[in-house]
């Protein structure tokens, strides 16, 4: 049995081997990798391996990858996790702030993963990238739009 992952690695080196050990530690045989620094996103790089074995080894190299911290963002060609982008525009608290953070990363299978302000007396923009995982992007919509009801935010989200 063959199964293709989309790693999200730093882009440091190291990352790459220390991904694999992990598969080859289970018995799970390497097929391919494809390693494109190019394609990175910010620190991170995507990187493709296909691995084959029978299906208990597959499971426990995945969960060997999951306890090792490696992020999956991709499984025989179905994400297993989406970035999210929200503007979020109106006058806000630091304390606000942080509660709204607090709030989405509280929903199960999401994260902020990145947030951008600029902060005046009068208005603040908010860019915040967040993870979810594909069962967790209705919840995660739901949320925001919420949020934004609650703290007087115009709320701005991809389609």
């Amino acid at each position: 049995m063959r199964m293709s992952l989309v790693l999200e690695l730093q882009d440091v080196p190291g990352q790459l081997v220390a991904a694999l050990e992990p598969i080859a530690s289970v018995g799970a045989n390497i097929v391919t990798i494809i390693h494109e620094r190019d394609v990175k996103t910010g620190a991170l790089v995507p990187v493709q391996v296909t691995i084959e074995g029978d299906k208990e080894t597959l499971d426990l190299a995945i969960k060997k990858l999951t306890e090792k911290g490696i992020r999956i963002i991709e499984k025989d060609g179905i994400p297993l996790k989406e970035k999210v982008n929200a503007i979020l525009v109106g006058k806000i608290s630091e304390e606000e702030l942080k509660g709204i953070v607090d709030n989405i990363n509280n929903l199960e299978g999401v994260k902020v993963a990145d947030l951008s302000l600029k902060m005046s007396t009068t208005s603040s923009t908010i860019k915040v990238t967040m993870e979810a995982e594909h069962n967790s992007l209705g919840l995660l919509e739901d949320k925001i739009h919420k949020i934004g009801v609650e703290h007087r935010l115009l709320v701005i989200t991809e389609t």
